[in-house]
């Protein structure tokens, strides 16, 4: 017997066994670093993309029950399928990150017979304490998905599937179709989301190997989750080029991230000249890191204060505006295929119900990373401020509304739903849309409203609907090399 669209998703075996391997020996290789209690920091705020969930949405008393947003359609209006863009789970830092915080410790370590006076003399102090803090991070982390960021995505199923309850039944769980960037913390992130369904399920239960799953396992499809790869223009223009980030080059050196530099080097008792932006940006990290991955508050959290914290949030925020926000249009056009998916997936439903025809796919799940949904969401025109964010406008920004750790932390998630309205009074009010940005009902950009009849929403979007071409869009312009006389 076939086992309907989610069937579709068995690529080839590899996928497959990567994640069924991923499943059980990452388990057993993170489990002893599972936090033990949620411990919050007063910086958790401001740690941009490294900011969990919990943080920026506030703490849940119960992380497995949804907390259901008034302004979500209900009575007459019934959801007929969900489109879900979801940002992997916490993670470990990466490579680079950890070998700069080796770079650090050792500056640290290497204050040695001062320590030993200090010490001697009865006297503590923070760099010493850093300086024997356990430098727990290995090489082989690399950015994969840990435990905590593993309990994010089921737990992200279990109140998707208790706020949805008719898209998630039993009955469509054959019919789920999962995508996925070929990173394995967004692979990895798909399968905890299954076991999470799973759970929903069969209480009590534990959930069989990912390749055993009536589902199967997600679809790796890098073109549209990771569509900036495959954008020559982006990769040239910015990616690629040297000037693209000036305004994050020159904060770096600027008077608020020096003054954050001095008073570093004196806290820790290291030589100015040693410290650079880079490695204070890297001490705050790992207090993030810390802080979600053990679930511990680390000596690292002390080295800064709340003013701190605001201008490390600031030199973050300028990278992704730069990067993968408003700074520069291809930024945003290079999502337009995806963009445009998520309208392919909306428009076949539509068309399926005018027929009278069942939904075929009634939830179709999305597994990417902050550079997949920032850009996107910008070129739905959120969280534009009216001045671009730059080096030296730091306190006019003070209140900006691109802060990447509220948009896009740990397991964030962008979420269409699509209704089927019966007592509409024309076919065009039949259907209607809802976004959601991390489980909160997301105004419309052009007129925040928080409801839009799904013509007028493609009618908003025509443009990018219709006359955005990644081809074209992501093509280098021509140089002509001819020579003229």
């Amino acid at each position: 017997m076939p086992r309907g669209p989610c069937s579709l998703v068995r690529v080839s075996a590899t996928p497959v066994a990567v994640l069924a391997v991923a499943l059980v020996s990452s388990l057993s290789r993170c489990s002893l670093l599972e936090p033990e209690n949620s411990v919050v920091s007063a910086l958790s705020p401001y740690f941009g993309t490294k900011t969990r969930y919990e943080d920026a949405n506030g703490l849940l008393p119960d992380p497995e029950v949804p907390r259901r947003d008034p302004e979500l359609l209900e009575e007459t209006c019934t959801p007929v399928q969900l489109v879900a863009l979801i940002r992997h789970g916490t993670r470990y830092p990466t490579t680079k990150q950890i070998r700069k915080l080796r770079q650090l410790h050792g500056l640290l370590q290497a204050r040695g017979a001062e320590d030993d006076r200090t010490r001697a003399a009865g006297r503590g102090d923070l760099g010493a304490a850093l300086a024997d803090w356990p430098l727990w991070y290995a090489d082989w982390m690399d950015g994969q998905l840990v435990e905590k960021g593993r309990q994010d995505m089921r737990q992200l199923a279990l109140r998707l599937a208790s706020l949805f309850p008719a898209l998630f039944s039993r009955e469509n769980y054959g019919r789920l179709q999962l995508v996925t960037s070929s990173k394995h913390r967004c692979m990895d992130s798909g399968a905890a989301f299954l076991q999470g369904l799973w759970q929903h399920y069969h209480p009590g239960l534990p959930p069989p190997d990912i390749a055993d799953m009536e589902c199967g396992p997600p679809r790796i499809n890098d073109k549209l989750m990771r569509f900036f790869d495959h954008c020559e223009k982006f990769l040239t223009q910015v990616e690629r080029n040297a000037t693209a980030l000036y305004h994050v080059e020159a904060f770096k050196t600027g008077p608020e991230m020096q003054n954050i530099l001095k008073k570093v080097a004196d806290i820790l008792q290291v030589p100015v000249n040693n410290l650079n932006a880079d490695l204070i940006q890297v001490a705050f990290f790992t207090c993030s890191f810390d802080l979600a991955i053990k679930g511990v508050k680390s000596p690292w959290c002390d080295v800064f204060d709340i003013d701190d914290a605001k201008v490390l949030e600031y030199l973050n925020d300028l990278k992704q505006y730069w990067k993968r926000g408003y700074g520069y249009s291809i930024n945003s056009r290079s999502s337009c295929t995806l963009f445009q998916d998520i309208f392919q997936h909306l428009d076949k439903a539509v068309k399926q119900k005018q027929r009278s025809h069942p939904v075929s796919s009634p939830v179709i799940l999305q597994f990417g990373h902050a550079e997949t949904l920032l850009p996107l969401l910008s070129l739905m025109g959120y969280f534009k401020d009216k001045e671009p964010l730059t080096a030296y406008n730091y306190k006019e920004q003070m209140h900006r509304k691109f802060r990447s750790g509220h948009i896009v932390p740990y397991a964030s998630n962008l979420i269409f739903v699509l209704y089927h309205c019966k007592n509409a009074k024309t076919p065009k009010e039949e259907f209607r849309v809802q976004m959601l940005l991390n489980e909160k009902v997301l105004p419309l950009a052009h007129s925040q409203e928080t409801v839009s009849l799904y013509e007028d929403l493609k009618n908003h979007y025509k443009d990018i609907l219709q006359s955005c071409h990644t081809s074209e869009e992501c093509e280098l312009p021509k140089v002509n090399t001819s020579d003229e006389l």
